[in-house]
């Protein structure tokens, strides 16, 4: 096969046994299409892929994908997706997922349809996107405790005991508000239709370089959500933070002390995402969400 890429990685959902099949179907057309074939070492470990297709492939990190490989396809959900994403984009490598899982933003190849569809990708034919992250550093006593990034969110948000946080907003260190609520989320576009969303935050076009800061629960109903560029820098000085957590994607989290800061700016790298050449995203929204249908 003529195709620009030759080198493949393929991440599938953790702990799931019955995605051994779509990842026997990838791997057996990823080598008799002459490709190069590595896999996340994880699927290997929790049995995700057939004992014959190992010695096919090379296996290695998901970390280290982004050092070998020319394309990662996903075989998952968003969540798998938006794992693998944090570890590739540094490396500007592209992804394209095939949906495993619920609603399937981000993974939108129908698992039914994916050597029909990824088959056109390989060989070129594929419309390019690029989606802004977040990267998020915790401040404590003027020390970086924590750095993460984020391709949907970085949420701020009341724990177990369900006490309201307080917190102040600044942007480009001019003060923006104090708010008292059940915390905050700083959305970028592609989270938008996540978390943010279900907050009564804005839909964001995927490509658009925004943020939005959406409130959860606030106290005052003037607290409504707000969208800033993507240049600028977001820092939430935690005032009363009870047993209040960190959250990044919804995959990992921090515990937060009073006078923590979360300094939060766009990272230097757009994670790179290919699609099929029919891919429209109002169309995408429109089946995801049930919502705009035409009338007539």
């Amino acid at each position: 096969m003529n195709s620009p890429f030759q080198n493949i990685g393929i991440v599938a959902r953790p702990n799931t046994p019955e995605i051994q099949e779509t990842v026997h179907t990838l791997v057996d057309f990823l080598c008799q299409s002459g490709f190069t074939v590595y896999l996340d070492e994880a699927a290997v470990t929790d049995h995700s892929i057939f004992a014959d297709d190992i010695p096919l492939c090379s296996a290695c990190p998901k970390s280290d994908l982004g050092k070998y490989c020319d394309l990662v396809i996903v075989l998952g959900g968003d969540g798998t997706f938006l794992s693998a994403a944090r570890e590739v984009a540094a490396r500007g490598i592209p992804m394209i997922g095939v949906n495993q899982g619920h609603l399937g933003f981000l993974t939108q190849i129908p698992r039914e349809q994916m050597v029909q569809e990824l088959l056109p990708v390989l060989e070129g034919k594929y419309l390019p996107e690029e989606r802004i992250l977040l990267e998020a550093d915790l401040v404590r006593d003027g020390e970086i405790i924590r750095r993460s990034l984020a391709l949907n969110d970085a949420v701020v948000s009341r724990g177990g005991a369900g006490q309201m946080i307080e917190f102040e907003v600044f942007i480009n260190q001019e003060f923006v508000y104090t708010q008292r609520s059940d915390g905050l989320i700083v959305s970028t576009p592609t989270g938008s239709t996540a978390y943010a969303l279900a907050a009564g935050g804005p839909i964001l076009q995927a490509n658009l370089r925004a943020f939005t800061l959406v409130p959860i629960c606030p106290q005052s109903m003037t607290n409504r959500p707000i969208a800033v560029a993507d240049t600028s820098e977001i820092e939430i000085l935690i005032t009363k933070s009870g047993d209040a957590r960190v959250h990044f994607d919804g995959q990992s989290f921090h515990d937060i002390q009073n006078l923590d800061r979360l300094i939060i700016r766009r990272y230097h790298n757009p994670l790179r995402v290919l699609h099929t050449t029919g891919y429209q995203y109002f169309k995408t929204l429109r089946q995801k969400l049930h919502w705009g249908e035409q009338l007539v």
